[in-house]
């Protein structure tokens, strides 16, 4: 109930304002993105790094309304591996396709996430193709498979709450494509998504096997310490070694974790988002986690 509110409230323009303008909310909400410009973002890369830890960078957009934003979004993408480059930094990018407007201009949207992925190759660097809603998958990785059939610097995302994504794990895997798998994060209706959370972890563990043995370098992105261990010991009794994949988590959350896994010798990528539009993100991160909303609501009272 309290999930299906948070992410109700995540498309809320009034929730949104007062959230946004609020100083006391955006001080709290540091702890989850880097901050509003990319020199916050480099920042929290490098400490990352110096850490220790990969990252995955994402300027928080989602759906565009017009071309000349889409095309705005594909020059940021630029810039950034330029600065990634630049900083010699150890992080790849993520993006969504209707941040590259998806829902207005498929042709551009392809267009432009195609000079993405050459710019990104051209630095040795990589493209994640983050997955966004239901309504979206078929589209996602239907684009996912025509550019990777031009360029191996990409891949995308795979949720374990939609019934079909194993076998969208299976035929991802036969096209070549890098893997980031996630629980999910948007409301789904029952019709497409396992209501129970133990049928959606159950998957969880059902599709990561699939996608560690295939040989290609895989994300297994979770802070569930059972999806953890499951991993952990599936690699141990596969063979599998520590730099055939990585595990992957979310800025500013379970570090307790993050530091754990880097003491034992894992890799791990932290997603680091940054930008203005952060309030969606930020909706969906307090549904993803009940400590994460105790977080948010007991460190504003504190400082109000």
């Amino acid at each position: 109930m309290l999930r299906s509110i948070l992410l109700a409230l995540s498309q809320s323009p009034r929730t949104a304002h007062f959230v946004t303008h609020n100083k006391l909310s955006r001080r709290v909400v540091s702890r989850f993105v880097a901050g509003e410009h990319l020199e916050d973002a480099v920042a929290a890369v490098r400490a990352l790094n110096q850490a220790g830890r990969l990252a995955s960078l994402d300027c928080l957009g989602e759906s565009v309304s017009t071309d000349a934003e889409a095309r705005n979004a594909a020059r940021t993408y630029s810039e950034m591996f330029d600065r990634i480059a630049a900083e010699k930094l150890t992080c790849n990018v993520s993006l969504k396709l209707t941040q590259l407007g998806l829902d207005i201009n498929q042709p551009l949207c392809e267009e432009l996430l195609l000079n993405i992925i050459h710019r990104a190759a051209a630095q040795g660097n990589f493209v994640r193709i983050d997955m966004e809603a239901s309504a979206y998958t078929q589209r996602t990785i239907d684009i996912c498979k025509r550019v990777r059939a031009q360029s191996d610097s990409v891949g995308t995302v795979l949720q374990s709450y939609l019934f079909r994504t194993e076998q969208d794990a299976r035929d991802l895997i036969a096209a070549g494509c890098r893997l980031r798998l996630v629980k999910g994060a948007y409301k789904e209706p029952a019709t497409v998504a396992f209501p129970q959370k133990s049928d959606v972890d159950a998957n969880y563990v059902k599709v990561m096997k699939i996608l560690l043995p295939s040989g290609i370098y895989h994300g297994i992105a979770t802070h569930d310490p059972r999806m953890l261990d499951a991993t952990k010991e599936f690699v141990a009794q596969q063979g599998i070694r520590n730099d055939q994949f990585e595990f992957q988590m979310l800025y500013g959350i379970r570090t307790d974790l993050q530091e754990q896994l880097i003491r034992q010798g894992y890799r791990l990528r932290v997603y680091v988002p940054y930008g203005s539009d952060w309030f969606p993100y930020f909706m969906r991160r307090l549904a993803e986690r009940p400590a994460n909303l105790q977080f948010f609501l007991t460190n504003l009272f504190r400082r109000s």
